[in-house]
C-alpha cells in the first residue's frame, strides 16, 4: 500500500461567468476573494495583458476548493478581479505562454463538456517518492514542478513554494494533462508558520471527500486505475468504490445509482464539506434561500443546481 497519497489538496471547478459564480458560493456560506489572473506580455517588451485563467480559492483549515475560468488573451476581467504580473527572462517567455494558453486550452475543454467539477489533486507529503511510484508502475505524468502560491498572513500577502505533477491521458482519446474526468495530479506544499484561514458562514472545516461517477460497466475499470494512481485498494460496496486517505475519501460510484448526475461521464459529481455545527450551516442556507436537504443523519446536501454543477455534502465532523 502507497503511503506518498495524504488526502485531498483541492477540488476545482470551471465555471463559464466567475461574477455569477463567487456571488454563488457567497451565497453558499462561504469566504470568497477576488479572483485573480496572471499577466503576460504577448511578446518581449509589450504590455502584458491577462492570459490563462483567472481563478479564486475558497480557503479551508488544510486544503480548499478553487473556482477557475479560462481568460482569453485580452479578455475583460471578470468583477472584482485583480491581475498578477509575472516577470520572465524574454527567452522563457514563449515556452511560459505556450504552458499558460495549453491550460486555459484544457479548461475550456472542461468547460464544453459541462460547467462543473472537473479537477481533483491529491495532497502528499513527499512528492517525488509519488512520482517514483507512479513511474515505477508505468503511469504517464508531466514530472515535478515547482511554483509559487500566495498565502495571507498576519503581515499580507506571501508568495511561497508549492510543487505538483499532473497525470497524462493515459487512457485513449484523453489529451495530455487532462484524463476523461478532467484534471488529475497530486501536489505537495512547504509548511508555512504564519498562515491565516477565513472563517465561513456555513461553518465549512475541512474538504473531506470527492465522488466520481461513471457508467456502471465501466466501474471496475476505474477503480483499477484509481488504485494504481493511489498506491491502495478500494473498498468494494455494490454500485461504490472508495478509497481511504488521511481523513478524507473518494467515492467512485456507477451513474445508475446517482440520480440527476454530472451531465457527462465519467465525471465528477460533487464533493464533502466537513462543518463545525450542522445547525449553523442549515441555518445559513435557509437563511440565503439555497436548497438543501438532509439525505442522512449528520448530513446536508445541497443540489448540483443551486451549487455551480456540483452537489456539496456539508458533514457534521462527528460523522
Amino acid at each position: 500500500m502507497g503511503d506518498d497519497i495524504g488526502g485531498l489538496h483541492h477540488v476545482g471547478l470551471v465555471a463559464a461567468d466567475m461574477s455569477a459564480a463567487v456571488e454563488t458560493y457567497r451565497r453558499l456560506g462561504f469566504t470568497v476573494p477576488p479572483p485573480a489572473c496572471p499577466a503576460l506580455p504577448a511578446a518581449p517588451g509589450a504590455l502584458a495583458r491577462p492570459v490563462g485563467a483567472a481563478n479564486t480559492h475558497v480557503y479551508l483549515r488544510r486544503n480548499f476548493v478553487e473556482i477557475v475560468t479560462p481568460v482569453g488573451d485580452g479578455q475583460p476581467l471578470p468583477d472584482d478581479s485583480r491581475t498578477i504580473p509575472i516577470e520572465v527572462p524574454d527567452d522563457r517567455l514563449p515556452g511560459l505562454l505556450a504552458a499558460v494558453r495549453g491550460a486555459a486550452a484544457n479548461l475550456a475543454a472542461c468547460l464544453d463538456r459541462f460547467p462543473g467539477l472537473h479537477i481533483l489533486i491529491f495532497d502528499s507529503p513527499d512528492i517525488d517518492r509519488a512520482a517514483r511510484r507512479l513511474d515505477a508502475v508505468g503511469v504517464g505524468h508531466g514530472g515535478v514542478h515547482a511554483i509559487q502560491r500566495p498565502i495571507e498572513t498576519g503581515d499580507g500577502t506571501r508568495m511561497v513554494p508549492a510543487r505538483y505533477l499532473e497525470f497524462d491521458g493515459d487512457v485513449p482519446g484523453a489529451p495530455s494533462g487532462r484524463l476523461p474526468e478532467g484534471r488529475l495530479g497530486i501536489a505537495e506544499n512547504a509548511p508555512v508558520d504564519g498562515e491565516q484561514r477565513p472563517t465561513h458562514a456555513n461553518g465549512a472545516v475541512d474538504l473531506v471527500g470527492c465522488t466520481l461517477c461513471v457508467a456502471d460497466d465501466e466501474l471496475p475499470e476505474a477503480a483499477r486505475r484509481y488504485e494504481t494512481y493511489l498506491g491502495r485498494a478500494a473498498r468494494r460496496a455494490g454500485p461504490t468504490a472508495t478509497f481511504d486517505l488521511d481523513d478524507a475519501t473518494l467515492t467512485l460510484v456507477a451513474a445508475s445509482a446517482v440520480p440527476g448526475g454530472p451531465p457527462a461521464l465519467p465525471g465528477f459529481a460533487g464533493y464533502t464539506i466537513a462543518v463545525r455545527d450542522l445547525t449553523q450551516t442549515e441555518d445559513h442556507l435557509r437563511a440565503a434561500g439555497v436548497p438543501h436537504a438532509r439525505p442522512r443523519a449528520g448530513e446536508i446536501a445541497v443540489p448540483a443546481s443551486a451549487a455551480l454543477g456540483a452537489t456539496i455534502a456539508f458533514r457534521s465532523q462527528a460523522h
